[in-house]
């Protein structure tokens, strides 16, 4: 069987993205900052027909075209387009390939008989792209060389065993090399592919290059060039069209446990989890109605996912009934196999990071995540700066260094100033209008304030901590200053409540 490629090539393929949402009248570009400068990085076929090209400043265009219309470029977008019309083209081929930023190269080998031959299969092509507002040229030839250099140059199909004759008229810069080995090229009077066929490879070798030569032998299939066509990105999505529409939270939930089943089936597979699942239910109406939820860490255990979309569902309008369903987790990360389910005493068996991950997403579902926090240790020994707060949902428990120490209140605030009898510690102080009693005291703790931050709090100097039981009841974290004045220490007045313990 006869090798055969077929090479797609979008010329306009960002700015006809670009316009099919957002339609516009007369000259359009894309524009592309590049140093200190924006420059023309895509434009449409009006743009072209007024003199206008890709690369040119964007002040020179517009002194050219003052009714230029433009609009950033977004390459993350144009890159996304370009791998939806390679999963597209799978159509014609079982092996598609990007090519370059703005092309597509498919191996349709045995395949253009399905089509009624390749002059059809090329037809049909052109015009499903015509019909989405796509700028393409396609080609067919038997390699990869020979098919990109003809869709850059008109398109065409070059029969098998005619590459000389189908490619000898374009130039040579249709043979991927660079513009500096093209224009030497010229300079000899070389400028068609033509003109390289029959001279000898090793005087062209050594004086324009060895890349040269191999361009020209992959063009004419001397060379194999293959069709490296990435993988496909694992597409986590199910979906469910039903025959009679429902309008029931039980049904719905139903019909969710059975997708959940099959979605959660294909993480295992790849040992990714889901953090956000998305349920799109399509009304007969043609309606839409969707419900989104978050997860705390990685999972993708039915039981427990179905049970955080139970609130949800029950607040969708069903309508006049609800006919399809479509189940996705558009955010995933790496999971490592673990065991799900499992008995203990005869009920489900759940652990305890579980439980927590399970709590952590109901309360983060109904006001956000961001809004839910715990606590990490910091390295620091001051009281206010031994935690820091970040999001649960993105962050992991970490054992805190100082795991053995002194103990700490599970109350901080800002210190508070007591009136304490004499001695240390106070056998008696005052504190909120409430009078104290020590019962029993542990301490002092000395400690240091950290000298590379200025903090005005610390200014007294450092600081020794004690642990007070009162008679009343309350456990405290008072301290005092001992460096602070005699006349303060007379008067009781340098010791503060920072904290209150359990």
């Amino acid at each position: 069987m006869a090798r055969r490629l077929l090479s797609i090539w979008f010329p306009r393929l960002a700015s006809d993205t670009s316009l099919r949402t957002r339609p516009l009248e007369g000259p359009f570009a894309l524009t592309h900052r590049s140093g200190n400068t924006d420059h023309l990085h895509c434009l449409n076929m009006a743009a072209s027909a007024r003199g206008l090209h890709r690369g040119m400043a964007l002040a020179d265009a517009r002194a050219i075209c003052p009714d230029l219309a433009t609009r950033p470029a977004d390459l993350a977008r144009e890159a996304a387009a370009l791998a939806s019309l390679r999963r597209w083209a799978g159509r014609y081929a079982p092996m598609v390939a990007t090519d370059g930023t703005d092309g597509l190269m498919a191996d349709i080998s045995g395949v253009p008989h399905l089509f009624g031959g390749e002059a059809d299969l090329r037809d049909d092509l052109q015009a499903r792209l015509e019909r989405a507002g796509l700028h393409a040229t396609s080609a067919i030839a038997g390699t990869l060389g020979a098919a990109h250099a003809l869709a850059r140059h008109g398109g065409g199909i070059v029969a098998d065993g005619r590459l000389v004759e189908g490619i000898g008229p374009l130039p040579v810069t249709a043979l991927r090399v660079d513009q500096d080995t093209a224009e030497a090229l010229a300079r000899v009077g070389l400028s068609r592919i033509a003109d390289l066929v029959h001279l000898p490879r090793a005087p062209l070798a050594r004086r324009f290059g060895p890349g040269l030569v191999l361009r020209l032998d992959q063009a004419l299939g001397a060379q194999s060039e293959p069709v490296a066509a990435e993988p496909d990105a694992p597409h986590f999505g199910v979906r469910m069209t039903l025959p009679e529409p429902i309008g029931l939270q039980s049904d719905v939930m139903a019909g969710l446990a059975r997708l959940l089943d099959r979605l959660c089936a294909k993480l295992a597979a790849t040992h990714m989890g889901a953090r956000r699942v998305r349920l799109e239910l399509r009304r007969v109406d043609r309606g839409t109605a969707q419900v989104e939820i978050g997860l705390a860490r990685p999972m993708r255990d039915p039981a427990r996912i179905a049970a955080l979309f139970a609130k949800g569902v029950d607040e969708i309008d069903s309508g006049f009934g609800i006919d399809a369903l479509r189940l996705t987790a558009p955010v995933t990360e790496a999971l490592a196999p673990e065991q799900i389910g499992g008995q203990i005493g005869g009920g489900p068996a759940i652990r305890h990071d579980d439980a927590l991950a399970d709590l952590l997403s109901s309360v983060g579902n109904r006001i956000g995540f961001d809004r839910v926090l715990r606590l990490l240790p910091a390295t620091s020994l001051i009281p206010e700066r031994s935690f820091l707060l970040a999001p649960a949902a993105w962050s992991t428990p970490e054992p805190d260094p100082r795991r053995g120490g002194a103990a700490r209140p599970i109350t901080l605030f800002p210190p508070e100033p007591v009136t304490a009898a004499s001695g240390t510690p106070p056998a008696s102080f005052r504190w909120r209008r409430m009078r104290f009693t020590t019962l029993r005291a542990t301490g002092p703790e000395r400690i240091t304030p950290e000298w590379w931050f200025d903090d005005p709090a610390w200014r007294t100097g450092l600081r020794d901590y004690w642990r007070i039981e009162t008679q009343e009841g309350p456990r405290l974290w008072l301290f005092v200053t001992p460096q602070a004045q005699s006349w303060a220490a007379a008067e009781g007045q340098n010791w503060y409540v920072q904290g209150e313990f359990a």
